[in-house]
């Protein structure tokens, strides 16, 4: 597989491992705003009341920290297992690449907006980006492992 830029066979890792950071950058955040907030609002450490005091004691800005570290385990792992993939298939080509680090981009953006500012229309619009290049590398793997 060509390239218009120089990559080898391990380049697409680098967003992989870039977003698996961010995810632990992300967990930091929620630990540091979640702990001092369940002090601060008296939330019960009795397994019978910790999961309802956190959803009605804790603000809403304290818990999309927490909302939003589980976002970064849920679509996130289809973009690991292809990423995987398209480098076991030795693919070099400089738009995967790039679209690759958009994928890991865009959900570093929808972590920062959905954190900061958590408007529905504009992390819809994030999502539904990041959705869509993640289509477009599945696809890329699928032509590669199907259509020889």
């Amino acid at each position: 597989m060509s390239s218009l830029i120089s990559l080898d066979g391990t380049q697409l890792l680098k967003p992989l491992v870039a977003l698996a950071g961010w995810t632990f950058v992300q967990e930091t955040w929620m630990y540091a705003t979640r702990i001092p907030a369940i002090y601060k609002y008296n939330v019960s450490f009795d397994e019978d009341k910790v999961k309802h005091d956190k959803h009605t004691k804790i603000p809403l800005k304290v818990q999309r920290k927490a909302d939003n570290y589980n976002n970064l385990h849920e679509q996130p792992q289809v973009f690991y297992a292809i990423a995987i993939v398209l480098t076991l298939l030795g693919d070099t080509n400089d738009y995967t690449y790039r679209l690759a680090w958009s994928y890991t981009g865009m959900r570093i953006a929808h972590s920062l907006f959905h954190n900061l500012v958590n408007e529905p229309n504009g992390r819809f619009a994030l999502f539904t980006t990041s959705s869509v290049i993640l289509l477009g590398l599945t696809a890329r793997a699928a032509s590669l492992l199907f259509c020889k």
